[in-house]
């Protein structure tokens, strides 16, 4: 099914921007292209799964993909005794070289082998060994191919390097380790003179500078250059026309300056891409050779304690770290699927990516294309290269990659896997624009790029230092941990720094492989994988949209709708280049009604646009809409903002009436309607004796301990609800008070003010009480059952003027985690959950942005977050969930609903479970409430790969302060358990 969904995405998202992938006339491939697009090649294997005998492959591919060989993770060292796979693949292709390339050189391709190469054509090697896995090299092979008949290509990979350092910088990570050819293949042909390593330069002045490395002999030779705007096709002028020339006067390496005319500059908010024409004619005017470039005209500057520059301006990077991944394909993917992850990677509003490697070439088309800053790295996973193989490599990645206007900075490595001597070389290479070159987690070159910073990081650097900072990783997103938990802390405390210069996440998806030697279950290696917002198939997690509010361009400034509300609100800028003219913003106004009045949808009943005030980044300024007249009938204010290509930036949503009121408006009309014949016919009772004390009421009865006031047992005539066992506190003390505690049996009236369900009405309700009365931090919980057979809760919690008899410290001013009260429901009994509050992804104390107000509905799973990959649903069914109303507790024996009449209530329903693989099986969340279903005033954190008390303030624990004549905190609950 996945993989019926994974093909027919391709050929959408191919459709959606066939201009995200330069063509490539030139190349003659003997491979496919890609995932969805492959050849068959002969393949032999040598140890693992379907070796010692010749079968087919298809090519590009991870061989283990293929059902070949054996699996290994990198980490494979931690395990005492651990090896890492070893097998040897051999491959064989027949081709034939077309005749008319006679006279021509003519070399073979190869963009990604995993990892030592030999390569032979017609039983002659093609050259030296290639060693490094995650970059292209060719051979010229004009001597050995054979115009006249076919051609035998063998190429044999040895999956571990016999290079120590290739093993350590590449197979010694945080990563799975694959083999094979696993990037396309192809030939390419020049002529004998021709021009062969270009580098381009263009300024945002229209400055552009041509580097040309020449092949052969090109002296008297002219080169003619002109420049069209990808999008449009129009041609840029220069003082010298349309096209200009200059002469080649020796076969030195040449260097041209040319001026063009207003370009509109490259940016990640507007990605204006142009392509420069190099046309070389010989001294007898015939064209030689035609070289198209796709460039941008952008100027990228460092200067140290200051920043990094784009067109004038100081970026702030909004990154994720990503890794080339799929799970039936391993490092083998498409540009469809580089297309998709880009996409995905601007939904979340960020504007640059860092990987441990050079990415496919197709990604990079794609980031210049739809614009995504990247920062391209040599790998090197806490290992380097040594000096014998790594400026081979150096030189690769950027000759294959410098003219991508998306490379804003050179990596050399990752966490300690640097070779110190290879930084000059990438100047070497990229000597036009000799972009920055940092190394990742170290304070090196005027950067620091510390990883995993606490919020208070530190003596001497990030906000308490002088030097520019840009943590190339932090907010480790392992399981349901990090990602946007606590990331708006982290930021706008970064932010107060003049020298903050962005940083990245870990990391963009979990690394779930499709085991072929295991019936294509999808592994992460337990805990070793699992790092991402997204799931291996780009299932979007809670942290996904986190992210998106976090970093949205536009953020709302703190408001509230009041009856006084006349359409005004401030927003902020957070855009680099874009002024908010460019973008819009829409209102709807939405009605969310309740199971109660018979309706539990979102209905619309206003629509409008938002007037987004004319102000450039970082200003803040009013925006504002025509209040419609429908306003204060509707629940909800959402609000959607999109950029200037229509497409959704983010979506926010306040309550128009809060808990209380609405609880007013939508749910006591459904009591009313339902009390009148009622009261007329089955008048409610209370009863008490030694062990019990009994409510009844319309068809309801409910029993309760009378030695410790919890619930005993819930009956729907004869049907028993199995919500018991409470109210236990969570993170208080309090201690049942028999002696004070008391029944009653009274009549309510809609003017006794006790009663505020009924405002409105005039009809006489008549209920059993059972107040019950505490010791430490609860005074009183209050039960009434009515004659229609609704059970109210009114909890008055946190009120210190009850304490006594060894309670007095029921709270503190100190660390307070869950506190509320919770019950016990069988989980096996739940179908499902339907609520009014925000949703519909479960939260955590600092994980709140993402989740929008709402009616939602979901069903029931037991998903968990980065491991249940056989059934992997999202959003998780169990959990936190913020900002209750109503929620009804689909089942298809025991439903019932709950009603909330105060504002700020957590619903926890039930206890996620810990993933079977987490690291020394240490927990990955926060400890649970005891019980099933809770109602919460305070709920804690995720932790971020740093303990708590390393994040930010909304990762703190909460502290409570109740005085002497506070009223208190109360807990107002209304249950129907009544069964149709």
């Amino acid at each position: 099914m996945m993989r019926r969904l994974y093909t027919l995405m391709c050929m959408t998202a191919a459709t959606l921007l066939l201009m995200a992938q330069q063509p490539h006339p030139e190349r003659y491939y003997l491979s496919g292209t890609g995932l969805e697009n492959t050849k068959t090649w002969k393949f032999y294997c040598t140890k693992g799964q379907h070796s010692g005998k010749w079968g087919k492959i298809q090519v590009p591919c991870n061989w283990e993909l293929q059902g070949y060989g054996d699996y290994t993770y990198g980490r494979y060292y931690k395990t005492k005794g651990g090896v890492a796979s070893n097998e040897e693949g051999t491959y064989r292709y027949s081709f034939k070289v077309p005749t008319a390339w006679k006279g021509q050189k003519v070399k073979i391709v190869f963009d990604g082998v995993m990892t030592d190469t030999k390569v032979t054509i017609n039983g002659k090697s093609a050259g030296e060994m290639h060693q490094g896995g995650f970059y292209r090299f060719s051979y010229d092979i004009t001597d050995l191919v054979d115009y006249k008949k076919t051609n035998e290509l063998e190429v044999h990979v040895a999956k571990e390097s016999a290079n120590k350092s290739v093993n350590a910088a590449e197979r010694k990570a945080d990563w799975w380790l694959y083999s094979g050819i696993y990037r396309p293949v192809w030939l390419e042909t020049t002529p004998q003179n021709a021009m062969d390593y270009v580098v381009v330069s263009a300024k945002a002045d229209g400055k552009m500078t041509v580097g040309v490395d020449f092949a052969g002999d090109v002296k008297g030779y002219s080169l003619s250059a002109s420049v069209k705007s990808l999008a449009d096709g129009k041609v840029l002028s220069s003082n010298a026309g349309s096209t200009v020339s200059t002469s080649v006067k020796s076969n030195e390496r040449l260097i041209w300056e040319t001026y063009w005319d207003k370009p509109k500059t490259w940016d990640p908010e507007h990605p204006n891409l142009y392509v420069v024409k190099l046309v070389l004619e010989d001294a007898n005017n015939e064209i030689v050779q035609t070289k198209e470039i796709r460039t941008a005209f952008r100027t990228l500057e460092f200067f140290e304690k200051d920043g990094l520059y784009l067109n004038g301006t100081r970026l702030i990077v909004k990154g994720v770290n990503r890794h080339t991944f799929w799970p039936e394909g391993g490092r083998t993917t498409s540009h469809a699927l580089s297309l998709q992850d880009a996409k995905l990677v601007k939904e979340m509003n960020m504007n640059a990516i860092r990987s441990h490697y050079p990415p496919d070439e197709h990604f990079l088309d794609v980031c210049d294309s739809i614009g995504i800053l990247y920062m391209d790295e040599l790998a090197g996973w806490q290992n380097s290269y040594d000096s014998n193989v790594g400026p081979k490599l150096v030189e690769e990645m950027i000759k294959r990659d410098v003219n991508h206007p998306c490379i804003m900075i050179w990596s050399n490595g990752n966490e300690g896997g640097w070779n110190n001597n290879l930084d000059k070389l990438f100047a070497k290479y990229d000597y036009l624009q000799q972009r920055h070159v940092v190394h990742p987690w170290a304070d090196f070159n005027e950067l620091d790029t510390h990883h995993y910073p606490a919020y208070l990081t530190g003596v001497g650097r990030f906000v308490n230092g002088y030097k520019v900072f840009m943590p190339t990783e932090f907010m480790h997103a392992m399981y349901d941990q990090g990602g946007g938990a606590g990331l708006r802390d982290f930021w706008e405390r970064w932010m107060t720094s003049p020298y903050f210069a962005g940083g990245f996440i870990w990391a963009f998806c979990d690394e779930a492989v499709a085991r072929t030697d295991k019936k294509g279950i999808l592994d992460s290696d337990n805990s070793n994988a699992p790092d991402g917002l997204l799931g291996p198939h780009r299932e979007k997690e809670g942290s996904f949209y986190a992210v998106r509010e976090s970093w949205s361009p536009i953020q709302i400034k703190p408001m509230h709708v009041t009856s006084n509300f006349i359409g005004d609100f401030f927003v902020t800028n957070e855009y680099l280049f874009t002024n908010l003219s460019e973008c819009t913003m829409k209102y709807k106004v939405l009605s969310c009604g309740a199971p109660l009045s018979g309706n539990t949808g979102n209905k619309e009943i206003a629509a409008g646009d938002v007037k987004l005030p004319s102000i450039a980044p970082g200003e803040t300024g009013k925006a504002h809409f025509d209040v419609p007249s429908a306003l204060q009938q509707g629940d909800i204010l959402a609000l959607e903002a999109f950029n200037k290509n229509g497409e959704s930036i983010c979506n926010w949503s306040y309550p128009i009436h809060l808990v209380e009121k609405y609880f007013d408006k939508s749910i006591s009309k459904g009591v009313v309607a339902g009390s009148v014949g009622a009261a007329q016919n089955n008048m409610a009772d209370a009863t008490k004796n030694d062990s019990e004390i009994v409510l009844k009421g319309g068809n309801m009865t409910v029993t309760f301990n009378a030695e410790n006031g919890m619930i005993k047992k819930i009956l729907s005539g004869e049907k028993e609800i199995p919500f018991n066992n409470g109210p236990v506190p969570v993170g208080m003390k309090m201690k049942y008070d028999a002696a004070k505690s008391y029944i009653n049996t009274v009549t309510i009236k809609d003017a006794d003010k006790r009663e505020r369900l009924t405002a409105g009405a005039t009809y006489n309700c008549n209920a059993a009480v059972y107040c019950a009365k505490y010791l430490g931090a609860a005074d009183s919980i209050v039960w009434t059952l009515t004659n229609d057979g609704l059970l109210y809760m009114d909890a008055v919690l946190l009120n210190r003027a009850s304490g006594g008899g060894g309670f007095d410290d029921a709270f503190t001013d100190d660390e307070v985690y869950n506190v509320g009260l919770t019950f016990s429901y069988p989980e096996a009994n739940c179908s499902g959950m339907k609520w009014f509050g925000k949703g519909p992804y479960r939260v955590w104390k600092n994980r709140l942005p993402g989740t929008n107000y709402g009616v939602w509905q979901k069903d029931y799973n037991n998903t968990i977050t980065g491991e249940s990959f056989e059934n992997l649903i999202y959003p998780e069914f169990k959990g936190y969930h913020a900002n209750l109303y109503w929620a009804t507790l689909e089942s298809k024996t025991t439903p019932f609903t709950v009603y909330a009449h105060n504002d700020g209530i957590y619903f926890r329903v039930f206890t996620p479970e810990e993933p079977k693989g987490r690291a020394d099986g240490k927990p990955t969340m926060p400890e649970f409430p005891q019980g099933d279903i809770s109602f919460l005033l305070d709920i804690p954190a995720i932790c971020s790969f740093k303990p708590i008390k390393q994040q930010g303030p909304q990762s703190q624990p909460g502290n409570i302060r109740i005085k002497k004549g506070d009223e208190g905190v109360r807990i107002n609950l209304m249950f129907d358990f009544r069964q149709k």
